[in-house]
């Protein structure tokens, strides 16, 4: 078993991965010359103009025709779509990772930070003088240059006050601030800007910018989560041990009313006995779990079904098992090991499945002899090979 995230990291040599998540993390943008250099050759400026004309492909194309004067178009994208373009536009496609398994690979190289926090890969091509204008993201960003130069500008921090332009299609803006970046990204080079950071890039030459967009989940999300575990009846937690002792105002009112007094004190009441409940405790980090592995896009996968005769000739000839970093794996480790992937609670896995998902999701490789050492015979390595069938199948794991 190996480790292959500790030899693939991006950092620069100077910084450890404990000194960027203390000095840099959410705090300020950092440029990492030559972090990613696996990149460069992977996709050119055609690959992506054909992929965002895919009917499963999440595109849109930006056009610019003054600097008042935006259109977007949203995918299904056509040949069309790409004639009598102005100057200056960009297309950009989500989700890069579901088409390169190769692609999808290089997360390894963010792997100090916890994969659960991943959204996704998208891919910017502009040609030159193309950009999507000023703006910040909700999210944090590493920004690969893949091919071509792209000069970034980074300014003010932003907030929810953060006046837009009226009347456009995107959220841009014109004033960023006194500028703490101003710099030319070349092939392999990577950009670091924290979420609600005003950033602008502008296309040197023809050039694919490749995004790895990091953010925390959607609060409402986590709620419907939470409402799904309730709804499941779960037995360990009896709604009935939140009744509330009713609590009168110390003074009359009126009889049809529903008093701020008691709105407040059984509203304290609720949330004391849910955030001291063991049960519910355990349906939060469930409800967690399912929320931060979910996929924001839906998964292609592959017509053609894995063979565990092949499977376990190619673990002899020495080929290793990895996660597919198309699927979101995460765990929790108590009250005792449960296993997440896209959204899913894996609930019947056997100790040996759980631990081997367990080793991928913190970005390890597994050989034979590994995968050997957690079975305890031929039948239990015979059923461990057709689970490893459907996760292959189910674009969760992948042979190297």
């Amino acid at each position: 078993m190996t480790n292959s995230s500790q030899t693939t990291y991006c950092l620069p040599t100077h910084i450890s991965p404990e000194e960027f998540l203390r000095d840099y993390w959410q705090k300020k943008p950092l440029i990492i010359r030559n972090g990613l250099p696996q990149i460069i050759g992977q996709f050119e400026p055609e690959d992506i103009i054909e992929l965002a004309q895919n009917e499963d492909a999440t595109a849109r194309l930006v056009k610019t025709y003054t600097d008042d004067n935006w259109q977007v178009s949203h995918s299904p994208l056509s040949a069309e779509d790409f004639e009598n373009l102005p100057e200056r536009w960009s297309v950009l496609v989500q989700n890069l990772e579901q088409w390169s398994t190769e692609l999808g690979e290089l997360w390894n190289a963010f792997g100090f930070i916890p994969q659960w926090q991943r959204d996704d890969i998208m891919v910017s091509f502009a040609p030159q003088g193309g950009s999507v204008g000023k703006h910040y993201d909700e999210y944090d960003v590493f920004l690969v240059q893949g091919y071509g130069q792209r000069r970034w500008q980074v300014g003010k921090w932003c907030d929810p006050s953060t006046a837009f332009k009226p009347n456009q299609p995107i959220r841009i803006f014109d004033d960023m601030g006194e500028l703490v970046i101003d710099e030319v990204m070349n092939p392999g080079d990577i950009l670091y800007i924290p979420a609600r950071m005003a950033h602008y890039g502008v296309a040197e030459s023809d050039c694919l910018t490749f995004s790895f967009g990091l953010r925390y989940p959607n609060l409402n999300d986590i709620l419907d989560n939470v409402s799904k575990g309730f709804c499941q009846q779960n037995p360990d937690l009896d709604l009935s041990e939140f009744h509330l002792p009713l609590r009168l105002a110390q003074t009359p009112q009126k009889t049809g009313a529903l008093g701020q007094t008691e709105i407040q004190a059984i509203k304290a009441q609720f949330l004391q006995k849910l955030t001291q409940s063991p049960a519910f405790d355990q349906l939060f980090q469930q409800a967690l779990a399912a929320t931060v592995t979910s996929r924001r896009y839906e998964m292609l996968l592959s017509d053609e079904m894995a063979d565990p005769e092949e499977i376990l000739t190619a673990l002899q000839d020495g080929a290793t098992l990895a996660q597919d970093n198309n699927c979101k794996l995460a765990y929790l480790e108590q009250p005792q090991l449960q296993i997440y992937a896209n959204g899913e609670w894996l609930d019947e896995l056997n100790e040996a499945e759980k631990t081997i998902l367990k080793h991928l999701a913190d970005g390890k490789t597994l050989d034979l002899p590994t995968i050997l050492a957690l079975v305890q015979d031929s039948i239990e390595m015979d059923l461990l090979l057709d689970t490893i069938c459907n996760w292959l199948d189910d674009g969760w794991v992948v042979m190297e």
